[in-house]
């Protein structure tokens, strides 16, 4: 268990990041002990980036668990997104900021059916600006919930490093909560949509992806 907490697991995106810091480390040491030294901390930091910890999933879903690790930044009462043609649909909108510390595997907030995925290009703004929510480059869930208490929406941000989103479910797919749906390349944010629950979170408090609760049924 020790072992797993100072060795997480690492995501398979990782891989070829960690490999190339690696042999630029490898190769910096040969010349310079300075720049070694610091390549060798961003070889540590990439493999950190890229981890992938098992989580503790609740199993309920009378509650949404966070799709993301990170900080609350923002609740507020929204239309939904047109791009899913839900702007007539009034939300609950929770936005966490991940920053370039924190794990970026995201994950879906209960069970359900992916009944839509949707990736917009956009812009590279700060993700912890509200703005980002509708200029950025960002990939949406849909996820029909199974007890159909209502629309439940993820949307993965860029940020103003991140330049990749990845997506390892797909459309027509049933997904259990708190299974791996996807994660950002580097700092990102993470919005969920939700109605008719009660929100758990206030805005400022760090959240765990899979295991803290953002809202009740």
């Amino acid at each position: 268990m020790m072992l797993e907490k100072i060795f997480p697991k690492l995501h398979q995106e990782g891989y070829k990041f960690l490999v190339i810091s690696g042999v630029l480390t490898l190769i910096l040491w040969s010349i310079s002990d300075f720049f070694g030294f610091i390549f060798t901390l961003i070889t540590i930091w990439v493999y950190y980036f890229f981890r992938d910890p098992e989580r503790k999933i609740i199993e309920d879903d009378t509650y949404l668990v966070s799709p993301a690790d990170g900080i609350i930044s923002t609740i507020s009462e929204v239309n939904g997104p047109v791009e899913l043609g839900l702007e007539n649909k009034k939300f609950t909108r929770v936005s966490i900021f991940m920053n370039i510390f924190d794990c970026h595997v995201n994950r879906a907030p209960l069970k359900g059916e992916i009944e839509d995925i949707f990736y917009k290009p956009g812009k590279f703004l700060n993700a912890s600006l509200d703005k980002a929510s509708e200029d950025n480059e960002r990939n949406y869930f849909k996820i029909k919930d199974s007890k159909t208490v209502g629309d439940i929406v993820v949307v993965q941000i860029a940020g103003l490093i991140a330049r990749r989103i990845i997506t390892q479910v797909q459309k027509k797919q049933t997904v259990n909560q708190g299974q791996r749906i996807g994660m950002i390349r580097f700092g990102s944010r993470v919005d969920i949509y939700y109605d008719g629950r009660k929100t758990m979170v206030k805005v400022g408090q760090n959240v765990i992806a899979g295991e803290s609760l953002i809202a009740s049924s």
